[in-house]
């Protein structure tokens, strides 16, 4: 679970350093297909459900802490288990990142923004790379673990 702390602190310093150094809607160019932002994200993945009206935060902080539950429970299952242990770790770390953001600001802080040919991904943050991460790493587990019969 160490593991899910570092990325916790990683998490909420570069958000704390974006929104000191930047106004909400502000955009540096870093190179030719990188950006720092400083957006508000009131849903989930993509914007999803970032219009509904507010009752989305209590939703995904529930949603969250629900899941993140389920994690430590399979972290305590599986602890000698790295990559799987390291695929929850890194999901619930992100996980608990961002619901700091919305118990703090209503909202998830993102500020990476990548983009090519004028076509941008929507903007993440550091939580939501770990998310990723270990849902790739979860389906990798998936993938090569073989259950003993």
């Amino acid at each position: 679970m160490g593991l899910a702390g570092t990325i916790i602190v990683l998490d909420q310093l570069t958000k704390a350093w974006i929104v000191a150094m930047f106004r909400l809607g502000d955009a540096v160019a870093v190179s030719a297909f990188f950006n720092l932002v400083f957006v508000f994200n009131a849903g989930a993945s993509f914007s999803f459900l970032a219009d509904a009206g507010g009752w989305q935060k209590w939703f995904f902080i529930a949603l969250a802490f629900g899941i993140s539950g389920w994690l430590v429970v399979m972290l305590r299952q599986h602890a000698t288990d790295r990559l799987l242990a390291s695929a929850l770790s890194l999901i619930l770390g992100g996980a608990l990142g961002n619901v700091i953001d919305r118990l703090r600001f209503g909202a998830v802080v993102d500020f990476l923004d990548f983009h090519w040919a004028g076509v941008h991904f929507p903007a993440f943050n550091v939580a939501d790379s770990a998310i990723s991460v270990g849902v790739a790493l979860m389906l990798l587990h998936q993938l090569t673990h073989k259950e003993a019969p």
